[in-house]
């Protein structure tokens, strides 16, 4: 991919790169998503179980894949991407999930960049559209959600673990 320059309040940023992530990415990752959720929930997530589900992604590339925002040579941020087949539509959603940007990088086009390679790769591959799920408190992320085009759909989520 190529980098892309966006700017963010008419405040110039450096390129930033989209990239897939390797193995070589796995601290960093687990250290994002560990404060995803203690940031977003206050969960804290168990270190050896979170370090084999992320790499069970790279272990089974059917589960998806983690795409890396790097600016200057260094990781900002990252999302994980999965799919849904959907019968209705006879295609594939692709779920953005476990979205995290380094603090000093938010609100400087780090997502909107992720979203847009995502954008891209997915109607390359032929989904049939896009989703993800955010905590219902966080405005600020649902804000730029709908500002990328995202529309909030008529479905609630439920869960059950087992």
């Amino acid at each position: 991919m190529q980098p892309i320059n966006l700017s963010c309040r008419s405040r110039p940023v450096p390129s930033l790169l989209i990239r897939p992530a390797t193995l070589r990415d796995l601290p960093e990752l687990c250290a994002w998503n560990a404060a995803m959720a203690w940031e977003t929930e206050r969960k804290q997530l168990d270190p050896t179980l979170l370090e084999r589900g992320i790499a069970g992604v790279f272990e089974q590339p059917r589960r998806g894949f983690y795409l890396v925002a790097e600016r200057v040579g260094a990781a900002v941020g990252s999302l994980l991407l999965t799919y849904e087949w959907s019968d209705w539509r006879c295609g594939d959603f692709w779920w953005i999930q476990s979205v995290y940007v380094i603090p000093e990088a938010r609100r400087s086009g780090v997502f909107r960049a992720l979203h847009a390679d995502v954008r891209q790769r997915a109607a390359a591959a032929g989904a049939v559209g896009l989703r993800l799920y955010v905590e219902t408190e966080n405005r600020r992320a649902q804000a730029t959600y709908a500002e990328l085009g995202m529309q909030r759909c008529h479905y609630l989520m439920y869960e059950m673990a087992l």
